[in-house]
C-alpha cells in the first residue's frame, strides 16, 4: 500500500467502527471529498484534481490547519476501488507531503466496507514514513501516532452518528465540546477544593465546617485526598455518563449537610449554594451532551485475526 514493511515504525494504525446504516450512505459520505472533510478531524480541506480518464488514479490535495495561521498540505491518489460479489467494497490510497512542517513524509492504506446483518463494518488501516530522523520517529511513537490514531477513531464515530442519527458533524463537534468543557470544569473544581484549601493551606473555614459536621479535624487531608481521587475519576470515566449523575447527588448531599450543620455559610460570599448549583448545572450539561457526542473508545483499535 505504498509503505515498505521495513520502514514502518509500528504495525500501522487500525480503526474499525460498526455502523447501523446502508453501504450507499457510508460510501457517499467517505468518497465525496466535500462530505469527507466535514467529519474527518484529520483534514481541513480535501480537493480532487481533474481526472483525465476513469482508468487513471484519482489525484487529490489535502490540507490540515494546525493553528496560529499555519497549515500542513499534501497530495495523494486513490489507487484502487472494488466491490466483490459479497457486497464488500474497498478503497486504497497513497499520500505524501513535501511540506517541511509535516512529520509525515509518505504513507498509504485502505478503507474497507463490509456488510453485516446489523449494518456494516467500516474499517481502515494505514501507515506512513516520517521525516526528521530519530527525533521524528520518537515524536511519532510517543505523541503523533497515538494522537492521529485517536483522531481517526473519534472521526469514525462522528461519521457513525451522521449515518445512524442524521446528526451533522458540526452538531457532533458542538456536543463533544460542551461535554469536554463541562467535565474538565467539574474535575478542576474537585481538584482545587481537595488540593488547595484542604492539603496545601489547611484553611480554617474547612476545619470549622468539618468540626460542625461532627468529624475530627484530622480527617481534613483524607477528605482532600478523596476529592482529588474523585476529580481523577471524572476524567478517567470519560465515556461514562453515570458518574455525572453521581456528582449531582454528591452536590445535593453536600449542600444539604451545610444547610443542616453550618447554615451560616449559605449567605456568605462565594457560598455553597451558588457553587453547588453551578456544578449541578455543569453536570447536567455534560450528561446531556455526552449522549450525542462521538467517542474514540467506541471503535475497535486492534485488527481481528485475518483482517489486518
Amino acid at each position: 500500500m505504498g509503505v515498505r514493511a521495513e520502514k514502518r515504525s509500528n504495525a500501522g494504525i487500525y480503526v474499525e467502527c460498526l455502523i447501523d446504516g446502508r453501504m450507499d450512505d457510508v460510501w457517499r459520505l467517505t468518497q465525496n471529498p466535500e462530505l469527507h472533510q466535514r467529519w474527518d478531524l484529520r483534514f481541513t480541506e480535501i480537493r480532487y484534481l481533474p481526472r483525465p480518464t476513469e482508468s487513471e488514479p484519482q489525484q487529490f490535495l489535502y490540507e490540515t490547519r494546525i493553528g496560529f495561521g499555519l497549515a500542513i498540505a499534501g497530495t495523494g491518489e486513490s489507487v484502487g476501488e472494488r466491490v466483490d460479489k459479497d457486497g464488500n467494497a474497498a478503497s486504497s490510497l497513497r499520500f505524501r507531503s513535501d511540506d517541511p512542517k509535516s512529520l509525515i513524509r509518505t504513507g498509504g492504506g485502505y478503507w474497507r466496507y463490509l456488510p453485516i446483518e446489523t449494518g456494516m463494518r467500516f474499517l481502515t488501516w494505514y501507515d506512513y514514513e516520517v521525516r526528521f530522523g530519530m527525533v521524528g520517529r520518537l515524536v511519532d511513537r510517543l505523541v503523533f501516532r497515538p494522537l492521529i490514531g485517536w483522531a481517526t477513531a473519534w472521526s469514525f464515530d462522528r461519521l457513525r452518528l451522521w449515518v445512524e442519527e442524521e446528526q451533522s458533524p458540526e452538531v457532533s463537534f458542538a456536543f463533544a465540546a460542551i461535554h469536554a468543557v463541562a467535565r474538565l470544569a467539574i474535575a478542576f473544581i474537585w481538584l482545587w477544593h481537595g488540593l488547595v484549601p484542604k492539603l496545601i493551606f489547611r484553611d480554617l473555614q474547612e476545619k470549622i465546617m468539618l468540626t460542625q459536621s461532627g468529624a475530627s479535624v484530622s480527617l481534613l487531608p483524607w477528605v482532600g485526598g478523596a476529592e482529588i481521587v474523585f476529580a481523577a475519576l471524572i476524567l478517567l470515566t470519560w465515556r461514562q455518563r453515570g458518574i455525572l449523575l453521581l456528582n449531582i447527588a454528591l452536590m445535593m448531599i453536600a449542600l444539604g449537610a451545610v444547610a443542616l450543620r453550618s447554615p451560616g455559610y449559605l449567605w456568605g460570599a462565594f457560598n455553597p449554594v451558588t457553587l453547588n448549583i453551578a456544578v449541578i448545572a455543569l453536570s447536567m450539561m455534560g450528561w446531556l451532551a455526552a449522549a450525542r457526542s462521538p467517542f474514540a473508545g467506541r471503535c475497535l483499535r486492534v485488527a481481528p485475526k485475518g483482517d489486518a
